[in-house]
């Protein structure tokens, strides 16, 4: 198959010649451009969504087809962004689709050179095991006048800017009632 283009089919040709002077439309389309098509036509559904990434909250639509993510666009409708999305939130749907997307629960016990595989339920357990522990063992009741603390210092939270405010809001919430202080996040820091 010749893939040679001929003088008459340069792009520069027909912007000059035809019917698109500013080279807008039909004149800079190829045929295989012709052919194609948005992936969001092609979408089974569309749901509305805020952006992961930092605590601005950006709305997004993202176009779902056979239950698999297919495309992510900025929501004209979100007060926020008004269809607008950074670099980062324009690629967000390498979140869910990336072939290297951790999708189980992995566990190194102290001492050992290797990972292990283990449930969801196993993994949270293990979480609020630990922090209970440590809020127990770390607790603050009083300070040495007697005067109320009702704090642990056992545990911290550092949180990160690919949540959005209100994860960062429940985050923040939760970790004051289990009475820790040291809570913060890195969008401020």
């Amino acid at each position: 198959m010749d893939i040679r283009k001929t003088f008459l089919e340069w792009p520069v040709v027909r912007q000059l010649t035809g019917s698109d002077p500013l080279g807008r439309g039909a004149a800079v389309q190829s045929k295989r451009s012709r052919s194609l098509e948005p992936r969001t036509t092609t979408a089974d559904r569309m749901v509305q969504s805020v952006c992961p990434y930092c605590a601005v909250g950006c709305g997004q639509r993202v176009f779902v087809r056979d239950e698999r993510v297919v495309q992510i666009e900025g929501d004209p409708d979100s007060p926020i962004s008004r269809g607008r999305l950074c670099p980062k939130g324009s690629a967000s749907e390498q979140l869910v689709n990336s072939p290297r997307r951790a999708t189980t629960m992995l566990y190194r016990r102290p001492r050992s050179t290797s990972w292990e595989r283990i449930g969801v339920e196993q993994a949270t357990d293990m979480i609020a095991d630990r922090m209970v522990e440590s809020r127990r063992k770390r607790w603050q009741d009083t300070d040495e006048h007697g005067r109320p603390l009702r704090r642990t210092m056992g545990i911290a939270s550092l949180g990160g800017a690919t949540l959005d405010n209100e994860e960062n809001y429940l985050i923040k919430k939760l970790f004051t009632a289990l009475g820790a202080i040291q809570i913060e996040n890195q969008a401020r820091i």
